[in-house]
């Protein structure tokens, strides 16, 4: 065991079928045959498995197959009130730093909570001037020691990735890559730290070399930039060809030819008006738009007026000239501009773009944007490093910076796996499957409401993308067998093609709904269900569909067999019961799609007229609706924040309108000051015999962390990566469960029976001293508290929560009521969700709430109702 302890820190279209099928009523079918318009909002992006309706209408089931994710991922900047502000924001040199993003990769999830603005920056750099012995085991890095502007912590980091990779998965490049890395190698300091930068900065942008302002670290910017822009040979590269269906080719300039660019130059490569404007912020181009006399208030305007324009004006040189073309006259003009250039100007439109095309230029000064082959392959480094495509700066800098941190962590192996890519081969098919993904998204998500071409589309993309899916199905059963040990895969198939071809076909399965292709879809989902690899999570929501298909559709599609039509609608009846019934019963179903299960088993046993003696009895199980409470209070009245006065934010929210904004209270229980709406509320719970934390699910995660701190850190290969993780890699993925299924179900059994106390008691021993990091522990509960929870808690309850996490600790880590009660006299546990004037329960709040009634935790929703509203005066 290695302790790690920180010092510091196609296919063709498809014809749809012309056989006219009758559709029960309760599918709405005949309401609207064709696409109709959905209600003027977003598409719904959770299951709907908190729904307090049993809806059979089509869209039931075509709900699931919208991503939770692309919910988290959909907005996560605010957007600027002006277009000055987003370019300034662009333009700011310590934009790195003030990055707010609303991911993490799985890397920077699992090491500790460590700051990473400027004063942690300083700090390493003093850490490092102090310390002349090797931070990493790279060669290069050993002979390095630190000095102000010859070391920095994005350089450093950048390196370590690069160097971790080649070090365990080199055959993952080819030759030319890798001279592509040797030539990385032989670059400057200075160099390196100007390339990094703008890798972490919108890379796909011109930049300017004046406003850059790395002065600190890069004292000649112009030697550094043409370091990067000089023109290196490459060996021939070997191509090979590649299964990318879904995708014809590579994007074109992403692929090393002879030779290559670190950086690219403006001078060089900027030839139109349109690309040109880019590099100006709004105010510049508008500028130029008065010299030409044109008006417009977006830069697409403005550029739209300048080139109808262009051809237009006297003073620019192009047509209808007052002045005779004379030699003379020609003189007097731009210099750069032929006499020839200038009398064709008017009959081509690129001599018309060409005045202000350098007339920009010239106000920029020298740009440098960075190559798009080397900025992909070393995107590729990164993917393979943080086994990510969503690492940002703050990836780069938290294992450095987790480093020097002075933290205990918990005993584990260490262990970073060379084989989670193969080969070259399925890395790069790994990467296009992605961006095939991205395209899908892009069509469904984040174009407005799909229609019948983009619904084709993503079918057409579906039915490219199944054979070979299904080729790589059979390939992970054959690695399953005779190469992967036990639970060794469930991590690595993550990065299978196949796991994104899953996602991909899931997804597609709600284009066959949208054409009434159900039996096609029926089959995918048989497919997508006997295969157990990939996507654990999403198996609840193909079991509710198959049933609702089976219900509903199957009987019209499927040979009766000289069945009647009654009896071959009940025939599927019971089909759809026993799929419902097999959902149940399968271990990589999650506990959250269990109550629409039961929901549709009832129904169908209602349908098909089973005796009450064996119909299921799901009583024990039944949702308990949450009591309703009313707690009384003063509520204090502050003045509106006007601190940006005339913006838009502040014109809308009124003095009176508190929708969303945090009130304040009077705590009248506890001493009479002001406290938050959930204060007051608790303590009046605390005046009734309860105890309590207002902790929004601190409680949960702490005693998650305690009851299952030993298999958090049990030996799974790949999932521990460096000596600075708070939990394994896996934890917020759907195979963190199937990897340790023994384990977990052996450790619920012993929550059942009543075993929590002397588990908690065991690891508090062991490691309270140390306080050693873990995810979700908080070492300032009281461990008495703690003792006390658990004894009031129902065993069985509480294993159910703790299965839920385990299937889905990232899913569901917001949404638990914001008040954790229990009463030691009663032997009683309780929920509570406060809610103060206009406050609405979110979709992830509805659905904690189903999970605790279903485990039979009472659940209460507490009203916070101001009898007395005191107003401050300013």
């Amino acid at each position: 065991m290695e302790r790690g302890t920180s010092e510091l820190g196609q296919s063709s279209k498809q014809a749809i079928r012309a056989r006219k099928i009758p559709h029960p009523e309760s599918t709405n079918f005949y309401a609207d045959p064709d696409f109709p318009a959905p209600p003027p909002k977003r598409i719904k992006r959770f299951d709907s498995t908190n729904s307090s309706k049993d809806s059979d209408t089509e869209h039931e089931g075509n709900s699931h197959y919208c991503d939770s994710d692309q919910a988290q991922r959909a907005y996560k900047h605010e957007i600027p009130d002006s277009e000055e502000e987003e370019e300034e924001e662009e333009e700011d040199d310590d934009d790195a730093l003030n990055i707010s993003t609303g991911s993490q990769t799985e890397l920077e999830n699992v090491l500790p909570p460590v700051k990473t603005d400027r004063e942690a920056i300083e700090e390493y750099e003093a850490y490092s001037a102090a310390e002349t012995e090797a931070l990493y085991q790279s060669d290069q890095l050993k002979r390095r020691g630190w000095q102000r502007g010859r070391s920095s912590i994005y350089v450093d980091a950048f390196n370590l990735a690069l160097d971790t990779v080649l070090e365990e998965e080199s055959h993952l490049f080819n030759e030319a890559e890798l001279a592509v890395f040797a030539y990385w190698r032989s670059l400057s300091y200075e160099s390196q730290y100007l390339y990094v930068r703008l890798f972490l900065r919108k890379t796909s942008a011109w930049h300017r070399i004046n406003r850059l302002g790395y002065y600190s670290d890069v004292a000649d910017l112009n030697s550094a930039n043409a370091a990067l822009q000089l023109e290196r040979e490459l060996p021939c590269p070997v191509t090979t060809k590649l299964e990318t269906p879904g995708e014809a080719e590579a994007p074109v300039g992403t692929e090393l030819g002879q030779t290559f660019q670190f950086a690219q130059c403006s001078e060089q490569e900027i030839k139109s008006l349109e690309e040109a404007s880019s590099l100006l912020l709004l105010d510049e181009l508008k500028s130029f738009a008065k010299d030409a006399r044109v008006q417009g208030k977006t830069k697409k305007d403005l550029l739209g007026a300048l080139r109808a324009t262009s051809g237009k004006q006297t003073g620019l040189g192009f047509r209808n000239m007052k002045r005779s073309d004379t030699e003379e006259s020609m003189n007097l003009q731009d210099p750069k501009i032929s006499p020839l250039e200038t009398r064709m100007g008017g009959e081509d439109q690129s001599n018309r773009d060409a005045h202000f095309t350098r007339k920009i230029l010239d106000h920029t000064g020298s740009c440098v944007r960075l190559s798009l082959a080397p900025l992909k392959l070393f995107e590729r480094v990164h993917l393979v490093f943080y086994r990510s495509t969503e690492w940002t700066e703050k990836s780069l800098t938290t294992i450095i910076l987790a480093k020097i941190s002075r933290r205990n962590f918990p005993m584990y192996v260490v262990s970073r796996s060379g084989n989670i890519f193969p080969s070259r081969a399925l890395l790069l098919e790994f990467e296009a499957s992605l961006r095939v993904q991205f395209k899908v998204d892009s069509i469904l998500e984040f174009n407005g409401t799909p229609g019948r071409l983009e619904f084709q589309q993503v079918k057409d993309i579906m039915e490219e993308v199944y054979p070979r899916w299904k080729a790589l199905l059979i390939e992970e059963q054959r690695k399953e067998e005779r190469i992967y040990e036990s639970g060794e895969g469930a991590y690595l198939r993550r990065f299978s093609p196949a796991w994104v071809y899953t996602r991909i076909i899931h997804k597609g399965l709600h284009s066959l709904g949208r054409f009434k292709e159900h039996k096609r879809e029926h089959g995918i989902l048989i497919e997508l269900l006997n295969q157990k690899f990939f996507h654990h999570a999403r198996r609840g929501a193909w079991y509710q569909r198959k049933a609702l298909l089976e219900e509903h559709y199957m009987h019209a599609l499927t040979a009766n067999e000289g069945r009647t039509e009654e009896a071959q609608k009940k025939r599927w009846k019971k089909i759809a019961l026993r799929t419902c019934e097999t959902g149940l019963e399968d271990r990589d179903c999650h506990v959250i799609y269990h109550h629409d299960l039961q929901k549709r088993i009832r129904k169908l046993e209602k349908k098909l007229k089973i005796p009450v003696r064996e119909q299921h009895d799901f009583g024990a199980l039944s949702l308990v609706e949450p009591v309703e409470r009313t707690v009384d209070g003063a509520r204090i009245e502050k003045p509106a924040n006007t601190s940006r006065p005339g913006s838009r934010r502040g014109s809308e929210l009124g003095a009176g309108s508190r929708r969303g904004n945090r009130t304040v209270w009077v705590d009248s229980r506890e001493g009479g000051g002001e406290c938050s709406v959930e204060a007051m509320c608790l303590s009046w719970y605390r005046n009734n015999g309860w105890k309590g934390y207002h902790c929004e699910g601190g409680i949960l995660r702490t005693l998650f962390a305690y009851l299952f701190y030993e298999i958090l850190f049990t030996y799974v290969p790949n999932v521990f990566q460096t000596e600075y993780q708070t939990c394994p890699l896996d934890l917020f993925t759907d195979s963190f469960y199937p990897s340790r299924a023994s384990e977990i179900n052996h450790r619920l059994m012993e929550i059942s029976n009543g075993a929590a106390s002397r588990i908690i008691s065991e690891i508090h021993a062991q490691h309270n001293e140390n306080r050693t990091c873990c995810i979700g522990l908080d070492w300032d509960f009281e461990l008495a508290d703690l003792l006390e929870i658990v004894e009031c808690f129902n065993g069985e309850s509480l294993a159910t929560i703790c299965k839920v996490m385990a299937q889905e600790y990232q899913q569901r880590g917001g949404g638990i009521p914001d008040l954790f009660l229990w009463h030691p006299e009663r032997r009683q546990v309780m929920f509570s969700e406060v809610k103060s004037e206009n406050d609405r329960l979110s979709d992830t709040q509805r659905l904690w709430i189903h999970v605790l009634t279903g485990a039979g935790i009472r659940v209460e929703l507490c009203h916070a109702v101001a009898k007395e509203v005191l107003t401050l005066q300013t």
